[in-house]
C-alpha cells in the first residue's frame, strides 16, 4: 500500500509500466467533471472507474483484494478512510474469488486506517487488502485500474 499526496506520484512511476499513464490521466483530466461510470485509457489493461457514493461506518466496510489488477484512488471530493491489511494475514473470506469481477472479500478486521482528502492517492497492489469508502457522507473518487 502507498499513501501520498499527487504532487508526488512521479515517485512511483517505476512500479509498473502502466502507472506513467495512470498519473497523467489523473493530472490531465478534469477529475470534478468527469461523469460516474467506466472511462477507458487503454481497454481492459487501464481504465478508470468515477464513483460518487454514500460512505460506511468501519464495520460495514469489508476488505477486499485483487489478483489481476492494481487499485490507484484518488478523492475528488469529500474526504475517504481505508482499512488496509496484508492479504496474507486474512482468515476470514465472505466467499469465493470472483474472477470476472477481480475480487474477494474478507470480514477480518483491518490491521490499520488512514484517510485521504482530495490532492492525495493511494495504491492498492495484489498483495494489499483494502476496505474503502469508509467515513461519514459522501464522496467523489477515481479508482484506476491498471492491469498488471
Amino acid at each position: 500500500m502507498i499513501f501520498d499526496s499527487l504532487r508526488n506520484s512521479a515517485l512511483y512511476l517505476g512500479l509498473h509500466p502502466r502507472l506513467g499513464r495512470a498519473f497523467d490521466y489523473i493530472a490531465s483530466a478534469d477529475l470534478e467533471a468527469l461523469a460516474p461510470g467506466r472511462h477507458e485509457i487503454e481497454g481492459d489493461d487501464l481504465f478508470v472507474n468515477v464513483i460518487e457514493c454514500e460512505l460506511k461506518k468501519p464495520e460495514e466496510a469489508k476488505l477486499e483484494v485483487h489478483d489481476a489488477y492494481i487499485d490507484v484512488q484518488v478523492v475528488v471530493r469529500g474526504t475517504e478512510s481505508f482499512g488496509w491489511s496484508e492479504r496474507e494475514a486474512l482468515r476470514r473470506p465472505c466467499g469465493p474469488f470472483d474472477a470476472e469481477k477481480d475480487i474477494r472479500f474478507y470480514d477480518d478486521v483491518p490491521q490499520t486506517c488512514y484517510t485521504l482528502v482530495p490532492g492525495q492517492f493511494t495504491i492498492f497492489m495484489p498483495g494489499d487488502a483494502h476496505a474503502p469508502m469508509v467515513g461519514e457522507g459522501s464522496v467523489k473518487k477515481l479508482i484506476v485500474k491498471v492491469r498488471k
